[in-house]
């Protein structure tokens, strides 16, 4: 790094270059920020391209940010060129200019290209929705229902950002370890050769462990309209964890008067174009409840399917129900039978003074093992932790003949 540079005093021309892109339309987070100043430490700022595409992979994440990030980089170094060298070295970027992007709808702000007249509009004000969650317990604890569109945006950005995992369940299979109950007597035997013979040192087996799988129902009818958007956006950014940790162990169905796999369009990068295709696949969206109907569906199609190997269940709804109570309890409780764990979210729960008294979850709570809010970050939060400390085996359950519903 240039000598004649601290790294106090470029930190603070790298805080400057974000907050301008942020003004300018980009979105940028605080950790996108500190990955653009730990590349600066692997790099030469003296070489303009890797400068320049070091921030660019660093801190954009939409194509369509490409040519802007390009304007507001060059603007930002003509500001800063009485005061450092460094704007010499970026006076002829104009060649790292990557092809125009085609624009695409509901774009939020523009910054005008040179040539091109001022309008005489005022400036629409941009907000630095970034920053608004990074610290703020007051977003954590809003309620979804109660979020103005800027807030889930930026709640949206936080469950991107969730460490997602689930409990481990012990698998069959044997592995290699220094210690434990499990003597690996073929390893010791090939060991001892060394030593003519000599049990010099035990080798140990121990079992293998594997995530469980996850599978999600999500209520998507009339009641839960409010709720469901930003709960598939939960879904999708449970399924995208569990990718990028080299898992698929995520099954999602969707149901109203009907259950519809949603599994497949939850796998998608872009989670616009999962919700698009959800909104392809569900017929149902925002229509009646039939929860024993559709568990019954789910019961003789998909269970035998996705329940093994210690499966874990969510239900999100909040227990309005049209549909038989007494079907509903009977294949409720044939689903916790065939799981390891059934948990039932109801965004109702959050409500000060809620009682769980519809016919729905009056039959159906005998049969759950935990019943929690899913109504804001918070709740969610809870939840991610509670799925990474779920018992190994069994645990205390709820049964519908020892507990009444509460």
């Amino acid at each position: 790094m240039n000598p004649s540079l601290p790294s106090g005093h470029l930190l603070a021309h790298v805080v400057r270059f974000t907050r301008l892109l942020r003004e300018g339309g980009v979105v940028v987070t605080p950790g996108q920020t500190m990955t653009f100043v730990r590349a600066l430490e692997q790099i030469s700022i003296l070489d303009a391209g890797s400068f320049y595409y070091a921030a660019r992979s660093s801190l954009l994440t939409r194509r369509e940010d490409y040519e802007r990030f390009h304007t507001l980089f060059l603007r930002f170094w003509q500001e800063f060129g009485s005061e450092n060298s460094l704007s010499e070295l970026f006076k002829d970027a104009r060649g790292l200019l990557p092809a125009k992007p085609r624009p695409r709808p509901l774009e939020v702000a523009s910054v005008p290209r040179s040539g091109e007249a001022q309008s005489d509009k005022p400036p629409v004000p941009l907000v630095d929705r970034s920053l608004t969650y990074s610290s703020d317990e007051a977003l954590r604890q809003r309620s979804f229902e109660a979020m103005s569109a800027e807030e889930l945006e930026a709640a949206r950005r936080v469950l991107q950002n969730f460490d997602w995992r689930i409990s481990e369940r012990p698998t069959r299979r044997l592995q290699p370890a220094g210690s434990g109950a499990l003597l690996d007597l073929r390893r010791s035997f090939r060991k001892a050769l060394k030593h003519q013979g000599e049990f010099v040192r035990l080798a140990w087996r121990q079992r293998k462990s594997k995530p469980r799988p996850l599978v999600i129902l999500a209520d998507v009818s009339g009641s839960m309209e409010r709720y469901a958007r930003m709960l598939l956006h939960f879904l999708h950014a449970f399924a995208q964890a569990q990718t990028r940790q080299g898992l698929r162990t995520v099954e999602a169905f969707a149901f109203g008067t009907r259950l519809t796999r949603i599994t497949r369009p939850m796998k998608k990068r872009s989670v616009d174009a999962a919700l698009l295709e959800v909104g392809r696949l569900v017929r149902d969206w925002s229509g009646g409840t039939r929860i024993g109907q559709s568990l019954h569906e789910f019961n003789r199609t998909w269970a035998k399917r996705v329940l093994g190997r210690g499966a874990v269940v969510l239900i999100v709804s909040d227990g309005w129900d049209q549909g038989d109570p007494e079907l509903l309890a009977f294949e409720i409780e044939r689903l916790q039978k065939s799981c390891h764990r059934l948990i039932w979210l109801n965004p109702l729960l959050g409500t000060p003074g809620y009682q769980p008294l519809t016919r729905g979850l009056v039959a159906a709570l005998p049969f759950v093992d935990d019943f929690l809010p899913v109504h804001n970050l918070y709740s969610l939060e809870q939840l991610a932790r509670a799925l990474e400390k779920l018992p190994q085996r069994g645990g205390s359950r709820r049964s519908g003949l020892a507990h009444p519903a509460s």
